[in-house]
C-alpha cells in the first residue's frame, strides 16, 4: 500500500506506533486520560449549546458519488465509546507537531458529536487555554488506508490550510497519534445547507442569489490560487453564524498550476459534460457546478436529474435543461449561461458577480420566508 501520508501522519508499516503492543483490538484519547462523558463537564455544557449540528464528509477516491442513495446515517456516539476500540485498548497521545499545529488531544475540551463521516466522525470542541470553539474532525487511519484515500487526505489538507476567504471553511492545523489523524477547523454554527435546503423545499431567489454570490467569490478565490473544487454541492456547503455559505469540504479539490486535468470525479447531478464525454477539462468545470448549484436551489432538484446514471448523463451531455415555470427570467439567463457545454463559452465568475439579477436580488436582505414547492 502506497504510504503517501507516512512521513505527514505516521501512517506506514514500519510506523512504531502502529507497531507497538495494543491491549485490544470524518476518536479519540487514551487510557487513564480519556475523558468519560465529555458533554457533561461544565465547561462544555455552555459549548455545546452554540449552533446546530454540521457534518463535514471526505470524499470516496475512485468513483462518481450518487446524491439519490444517501447512506443511512448511523446513530452518533460520545467520543469515547469508538465502534472499534476496546475498553482497554491505549492510545498514546501526539507528540508530534505540524503544520503550524503546537496542540495535542489534551488541549481541547471535547463535547459532543456534530456528525458522521464515512471515515470517522466530527465533534464541537473548545481549546482548554484560549477556549476558542472548533470542530474536531477525528478520522481512523485504518479506514483512510483500506479506502486508499491518504493521498487524498493529505491533498486535501494541503490545499485547505491555505485557503483564508470568509467563504471558505477554515482548517486550523492537525495533529495525529497512533490511531487517528485530528484536523482542525472553524466551527460554522448555521449547519449543513443541504439540510436546510431540503426542510424548506427550496430557496427564495434574493436567498439563492446571494448565496452564489459568495460561492462565486470563494470559487474566484480559489482558481486564482490554482484550485479547481470539482464537488461543488449543498452538501458540502455550511453555514457561518451569520448566515454567510462556507465551502467545507475539498476532498476532490486540486491545485493544478496549469489548470488542466483528466480525472473523473465528483457528484453524478454535478458533473459537466466534459466529464459525461471523457474529455479533460480545467476550472471551468467549477461554473458548470455552479449553475447546476443555482437552479437546485431555486427548485429543489438539480436540473438534469433522472432515473439512472445513463439517462443522467445523457441529459448532461445533450445540455438537456428545462427550467419551472416559476423561475424569473433573470434566473433563467444566469444559469442557461453558466450551463453551457462549451466551457470556453461559460460565464466567467466576475461576470457571475455583476450579472443584473445577482446586483438586484442579492443586496436587498435576505428573504427567510420558506418558499413552498409547486
Amino acid at each position: 500500500m502506497a504510504g503517501l501520508l507516512k512521513s505527514a501522519f505516521g501512517l506506514g508499516s514500519s510506523d512504531p506506533a502502529r507497531n507497538a503492543p495494543r491491549g485490544g483490538d470524518e476518536a479519540v484519547k487514551a487510557g487513564a486520560e480519556t475523558p468519560r462523558e465529555p458533554g457533561k463537564s461544565k465547561a462544555m455544557t455552555s459549548a455545546s449549546k452554540l449552533g446546530s449540528a454540521q457534518r463535514v464528509p471526505v470524499a470516496v477516491t475512485g468513483q462518481v458519488q450518487s446524491r439519490r442513495s444517501p447512506a443511512k446515517e448511523s446513530e452518533l456516539k460520545p467520543l469515547d465509546e469508538d465502534a472499534e476500540m476496546t475498553e482497554d485498548e491505549p492510545v498514546t497521545m501526539p507528540s508530534t507537531s505540524v503544520a503550524g499545529c503546537q496542540m495535542t488531544l489534551e488541549d481541547f475540551e471535547v463535547g459532543r458529536p456534530l456528525g458522521n463521516g464515512k471515515f470517522g466522525r466530527v465533534y464541537l470542541a473548545r481549546t482548554r487555554q484560549h477556549k476558542y470553539i472548533v470542530a474536531l474532525k477525528v478520522l481512523r487511519k485504518s479506514q483512510l488506508e483500506k479506502n486508499g484515500v491518504e493521498h487524498q487526505l493529505r491533498r486535501e489538507i494541503e490545499i485547505q490550510t491555505h485557503l483564508v476567504h470568509k467563504n471558505i471553511l477554515r482548517m486550523y492545523g492537525y495533529f495525529w497519534d497512533e490511531k487517528r489523524i485530528y484536523l482542525i477547523l472553524e466551527f460554522a454554527p448555521g449547519g449543513e445547507l443541504y439540510k436546510r435546503l431540503t426542510g424548506r423545499g427550496r430557496f427564495s431567489e434574493h436567498e439563492t442569489a446571494r448565496y452564489i454570490l459568495e460561492m462565486a467569490r470563494a470559487l474566484d478565490y480559489c482558481h486564482q490560487k490554482h484550485v479547481i473544487h470539482r464537488d461543488i454541492k449543498p452538501e458540502n456547503l455550511l453555514l457561518g453564524l451569520n448566515g454567510e455559505l462556507k465551502i467545507a469540504d475539498f476532498g476532490w479539490s486540486v491545485h493544478a498550476p496549469s489548470l488542466r486535468r483528466d480525472t473523473f470525479c465528483g457528484t453524478l447531478d454535478y458533473l459537466p459534460p466534459e466529464m459525461v464525454d471523457v474529455k479533460g477539462y480545467d476550472e471551468k468545470v467549477d461554473l458548470w457546478s455552479l449553475g447546476v448549484l443555482c437552479y437546485e436551489f431555486l427548485s429543489g432538484d438539480p436540473p438534469f436529474d433522472a432515473p439512472g446514471k445513463k439517462a443522467t448523463f445523457k441529459r448532461i451531455s445533450r445540455v438537456d435543461l428545462r427550467f419551472p415555470e416559476y423561475f424569473s427570467a433573470g434566473a433563467r439567463d444566469l444559469i442557461e449561461k453558466l450551463l453551457v457545454k462549451d466551457p470556453k463559452q461559460r460565464m466567467s465568475l466576475q461576470e457571475v458577480v455583476k450579472h443584473p439579477w445577482i446586483v438586484r436580488k442579492a443586496n436587498p436582505p435576505v428573504d427567510d420566508t420558506p418558499a413552498k414547492r409547486t
